[in-house]
């Protein structure tokens, strides 16, 4: 265990959970005795995203900030697989329906950003009585964007449809420049550059994206989005399964999502109960550009 005296993270604890299909690296700080929230992260960032909207929700909340599955701190234990089902949402999922055991938390509000929001919402879809409510920031429904594909979203979203590639092709063109290829990540979607990043955030995604097997975990997870995880989602809609707790959708104004779907639409025909949302004006990475804003959002919602 790590207690932080960073202004960033003061008061928070970080530890590492192992489970026998892999290791989960979280924080933890807020309120002991307030209810708990769960927000995870997208690529290709970490737990740390979340730094200046967790100080804004330190007093409200009981605050778990885990690493996903191959990001960060994190890692897959399991080898990988041929259907790539280690690195699923499924999978995912699972590891924070664990880490929620292992802290004694029987429900929680759950929020997740870009891939964290398509990990809670399977994680809503597989294990509906551990979830409160979901805010999903910044994506519509994987199987409904992938139905979507055109000339625009290929040019917008082209790293979909590069990560899953066949192992090692991504890996070894983003391994020539990994730190190249994750700024322009960073800075590229909504066109806002870096500026919105504190340093401190930024040289944790240096440090956790830049290695071979981080690079590699990345591509895995987005393999299984186009994989598995559309079997997992096409068999939860035959079967009629709908998020049965509330919802709240944000998204950014100058975002592909916004621009190339009708996000809340979209997630209001997944949900058999209510759904509420709102444009925020930035761009991708709205937890960061827009801080402030986006804890108010959650405060209201979580409640």
């Amino acid at each position: 265990m790590t207690t932080s005296s960073a202004p960033w993270f003061e008061h928070f604890e970080t530890h590492t959970l192992a489970l026998p299909q892999s290791r989960v690296h979280y924080r933890i700080g807020g309120r002991a005795d307030a209810p708990a929230l769960v927000l995870l992260h997208g690529f290709p960032q970490t737990h740390v995203m979340w730094h200046r909207v967790a100080r804004a929700l330190a007093a409200h909340y009981r605050l778990i900030l885990p690493d996903l599955r191959g990001y960060g701190d994190s890692a897959a234990r399991a080898p990988d697989a041929p259907d790539h089902a280690p690195h699923s949402k499924r999978a995912m999922a699972a590891d924070v329906v664990a880490l929620l055991d292992h802290l004694g938390i029987d429900q929680a509000f759950l929020g997740g950003h870009d891939r964290g929001g398509r990990v809670a919402h399977r994680l809503a879809l597989d294990h509906p009585q551990r979830v409160r409510k979901l805010c999903v920031i910044d994506i519509a429904p994987t199987l409904d964007m992938y139905a979507r594909t055109d000339m625009d979203f290929a040019r917008a979203y082209y790293h979909w449809f590069h990560l899953i590639q066949p192992a090692p092709l991504p890996e070894t063109m983003i391994g020539g420049c990994a730190l190249s290829y994750l700024h322009t990540k960073l800075g590229g979607w909504g066109g806002q550059g870096l500026a919105h990043l504190e340093p401190e955030a930024l040289a944790e995604y240096e440090r956790c994206f830049c290695r071979p097997h981080a690079i590699h975990s990345a591509c895995e997870d987005y393999r299984a989005s186009a994989g598995i995880d559309l079997e997992h989602d096409a068999a939860s809609r035959a079967r009629g399964q709908r998020i049965a707790c509330d919802m709240l959708v944000l998204w950014g104004e100058r975002g592909v999502v916004h621009r190339l779907f009708r996000p809340l639409a979209l997630w209001q025909a997944q949900c058999a109960a209510q759904v509420s949302g709102q444009a925020m004006p930035a761009g991708h990475f709205i937890p960061e550009e827009l801080p402030d804003d986006t804890a108010e959002a959650l405060r209201r919602f979580f409640v």
